[in-house]
């Protein structure tokens, strides 16, 4: 697309509505001054909603609570109790309450529940005879009204430090929407930060994994005004898209946190738009559409590309044009200016000058099989098979396979299956065929990249088959060894009177554990896991007399190997 349409097509773009008093992006409109905060401390946030993380953006408020656990969660308004999930990592133990207006409220990583949650958790968890535990509760069987405390604030799950994780979302779509559009704001005046800038050169036609070498480009600035490192004239031709890294600040917290929008901008028109006010958990892992993914990989640079793939469906971009790459074909000056806000609407805004170019444009010619993301991609050979399915690529793809000699201790030859640069959204479909040495040992088997990313395989039609979520080098290797079970403070005849807990821990060489079972003298007990010490742990309760006992842990992996361990005690 010239420049000339270009300047045609802004001039009719939808402009996203905006808070008058904050001039934030935003498409919807929600409800203030009608939740309550669900904690009565200053509010502070140690992660912010749409922040990135590793193959996801995040879904909510992180509140400080002191770097303590303990303090009283509050109902938001009033509503009921709609789910309870207890799990080993993520939210660790999370309640999520639906109210009348449309909006569920979730809190993660809670240390404990009020008696009536406590209770209806363990009964589900001696139905199910299991520790992990997710259900749905009817509307009137726990109903809360606004201010009634309901749980504690903790560290369970997947959380670097004591904190409450606190979302809002819509309760009919499920989408998670940015709390602070509520009015439940973090005191705020400081602007984003900018740090740097890419450019992106395209060849005709190239998808992005192909892209021409790019620049990273230094940035200067303070107080919401920033200019490049060197401040002149940058020089591109072609068709080309741009890239930020960037963070955002509160008043009350000195934590790096994400920001809320950008908008790119050509000779004041603006191309693109990203903003952070909801999504969907099936867009999450989108976030690598989002990134320049190679740059995060081999860096851990958070570069922010400035365009849409046209993979990428994702409710965070709510305008572009030419999906916010620009084709530079003339031999004018152009102004192509960042402004970037965080959802209190401070602002921090570049300008860079770019000398426009013509060039002749060598058109893209793909190396290999060109998968398209739009459709049902397929490989195969006499050794392997690949099928990707529509909605897993983010932008057509060369695709790269490669033959590589076997490793040891693997029943097939490596295959180069593209490469770890190029990200799926969901998984693809990889069948290999394994070496006849496989044997008896063909129900054990996994398939295995060089990175350690694994797919629990299936045997079937002399291949096996698995779901990989991660391009690379695979091979299949065989999971015949059960896991390890290692007791801590229990042995056979151990007297257990002064403690409150059996502790062990477990673990697995290969495939990984799918599944333990604790007993006491032949009856199910509750043995939870502990994510941050890995340990197993079962709590002592009043049915357990003093006397001998006996205690037995039974742990199988993915593979269905399985180890037991067993020991009398005394109480």
């Amino acid at each position: 697309m010239t420049l000339k349409k270009l300047r045609l097509l802004v001039t009719g773009l939808f402009i996203c509505g905006s808070a008058a008093a904050q001039n934030i992006i935003q498409n919807n409109f929600y409800p203030k001054d009608i939740f309550r905060y669900p904690l009565d401390l200053p509010p502070s946030t140690a992660g912010s909603f749409g922040e990135l993380r590793p193959n996801h953006f995040h879904s909510g408020l992180d509140f400080k609570t002191n770097q303590r656990t303990g303090y009283p969660i509050y109902a938001i308004l009033d509503g009921f109790v709609s789910r309870l999930r207890i799990q080993y990592g993520g939210f660790g133990r999370a309640v999520y309450i639906t109210h009348p207006n449309g909006f569920t409220s979730v809190y993660g990583h809670l240390e404990r529940f009020s008696p009536e949650i406590e209770a209806l958790i363990r009964d589900y968890q001696m139905q199910r005879q299991s520790y992990e535990v997710d259900f749905q509760l009817l509307p009137l069987q726990l109903p809360l009204k606004k201010g009634e405390v309901f749980a504690w604030t903790g560290n369970a799950g997947a959380s670097a430090g004591p904190h409450l994780h606190f979302e809002l979302r819509d309760s009919k779509t499920e989408e998670t929407i940015n709390p602070q559009l509520f009015g439940l704001t973090i005191p705020d005046k400081v602007p984003p930060t900018l740090q740097a800038i890419a450019t992106y050169h395209f060849a005709d036609g190239a998808p992005f994994s192909e892209k021409t070498p790019h620049m990273f480009l230094a940035v200067v600035g303070a107080n919401g005004q920033y200019r490049l490192k060197n401040n002149q004239p940058i020089h591109l031709s072609g068709e080309t898209g741009f890239g930020l890294t960037a963070y955002d600040m509160n008043s009350v917290s000195p934590n790096h946190n994400g920001i809320y929008s950008v908008e790119l901008k050509l000779d004041g028109n603006t191309v693109y738009t990203f903003a952070v006010e909801r999504f969907g958990f099936d867009q999450t892992r989108a976030i690598n559409a989002y990134l320049d993914y190679p740059a995060f990989l081999t860096s851990r640079r958070w570069m922010q590309k400035c365009f849409v793939p046209p993979g990428s469906n994702i409710s965070l971009y709510p305008q572009s044009v030419n999906r916010g790459i620009i084709n530079f074909d003339d031999d004018a000056m152009h102004e192509v200016q960042y402004v970037v806000r965080d959802v209190a609407g401070n602002t921090s805004t570049l300008t860079v000058n770019v000398k426009s170019s013509k060039n002749e444009i060598k058109p893209f010619v793909p190396k290999g099989p060109l998968f398209q993301y739009d459709k049902t991609n397929e490989f195969n050979n006499d050794k392997v098979k690949v099928v990707i399915e529509p909605g897993n690529l983010y932008d057509n793809l060369d695709f790269n396979y490669a033959r590589l000699p076997r490793k040891p201790g693997t029943y097939s030859e490596t295959h180069r299956i593209h490469n770890r640069f190029t990200p799926i959204h969901s998984s693809f479909s990889l069948w290999i065929k394994p070496d006849s040495s496989i044997g008896q040992n063909a129900d054990k088997a996994v398939l295995i990249n060089t990175a350690g990313n694994l797919a629990i395989g299936k045997f079937e039609d002399g291949y096996v088959k698995g779901q990989c979520r991660f391009f690379g080098d695979y091979y299949i290797k065989i999971d015949t060894v059960p896991p390890v079970i290692t007791p801590v403070n229990i042995r056979e005849g151990s007297n257990l009177s002064a403690v409150k807990s059996i502790n062990l821990r477990m673990s697995d060489n290969l495939s990984g554990v799918k599944s333990y079972t604790g007993k006491i003298d032949g009856k199910w007990v509750l043995v939870e896991h502990d994510y941050k010490t890995k340990l197993l742990r079962y709590y002592f309760d009043k049915d357990i007399k003093p006397g001998k006992h006996t205690f037995e842990l039974t742990v199988t992996d993915a593979k269905d190997n399985a180890s037991q361990f067993k020991a009398n005690f005394y109480r």
